[in-house]
């Protein structure tokens, strides 16, 4: 288990860049021959647009990766932190370790984002997107990233989580992102079974519906226990959803001005 760990501890930069480029790539090639919906549109052209919010947050990824280094050495040092007070096996820490930050730097700053008005104009960008593909997981406003990265710094102070199991939570979570995004079917039976733990494609979808309430329910990442213990959850026909938002110009959901733009427009009206 400890060479389990240290494996993502060690991993250098661009093994990282690479698990992202397989997670697009392997849902890409399933989402363009078994597709959920079928989108009349230029993939290629919406994949650039979506990539350019991605470069943005990978840029802001390593700011925070500094101050989050900083903070992992200094908890280690003074052994501060709830971990800090238990001996616990490995894996029971780091299982508790990925649902604290699950929990903190997912799903609880993702209800803020829909219910505090101001994150939520950051937060707009996201679900401006009507065309949800894989790459729309990559689709996040600076602004957005960074109250997802202070709430991921908040968990790890308190806790105490290891860089470990910190570096292990970041890869999955890039896998269940693109997973729950992208537009390919997955038999209901089976989507249904695992969403009773995990965040699904077919459960993620409704969370992209133009309007409420199904814009206010399935807020989690990894773990869809969240969602079921405080009644977030909501399970239908995916095939119903459509995307995109009932109070912003849908047709410019590839115009980047008109789209960083968003958290400052004044004209954009929302009851968030």
């Amino acid at each position: 288990m400890e060479a389990f760990l240290i494996f993502f501890e060690t991993m250098p930069a661009w093994q990282k860049l690479l698990w992202i480029f397989i997670c697009i790539s392997a849902n890409w090639i399933v989402e363009l021959g078994y597709p959920l919906v079928k989108f009349d549109y230029k993939k290629l052209r919406h994949a650039g647009v979506n990539m350019v919010f991605l470069a943005s947050d990978i840029t802001i990824n390593l700011i925070f990766g500094i101050l989050t280094l900083g903070i992992f050495q200094w908890a280690a040092t003074s052994e501060f932190g709830l971990l800090y007070l238990v001996d616990l096996p490995i894996w029971v820490e780091l299982l508790i370790a990925v649902a604290i930050l699950d929990f903190a730097a997912q799903y609880f700053v993702h209800y803020l984002l829909h219910k505090v008005k101001w994150m939520w104009k950051f937060h707009m960008i996201h679900h401006s997107d009507t065309t949800v593909d894989v790459t729309t997981a990559t689709r996040h406003h600076p602004g957005d990233y960074v109250m997802r990265e202070i709430f991921a710094l908040i968990a790890i102070l308190v806790t105490g989580i290891p860089l470990a199991y910190y570096l292990f939570y970041r890869i999955l979570t890039v896998f269940f992102s693109y997973f729950t995004h992208a537009n390919f079917y997955m038999p209901e039976r089976v989507d249904r079974l695992l969403s009773y733990v995990f965040v699904t494609p077919n459960m993620h979808k409704f969370h992209h519906h133009f309007e409420r309430p199904w814009t206010d329910t399935n807020f989690g990442n990894v773990f869809s226990i969240w969602d079921r213990m405080f009644g977030t959850f909501t399970y239908d026909d995916p095939r119903k959803v459509q995307y995109g938002l009932d109070v912003v110009d849908n047709s410019r959901d590839n115009d980047l001005a008109y789209q960083f733009k968003l958290p400052f427009d004044n004209t954009i009206k929302t009851d968030y």
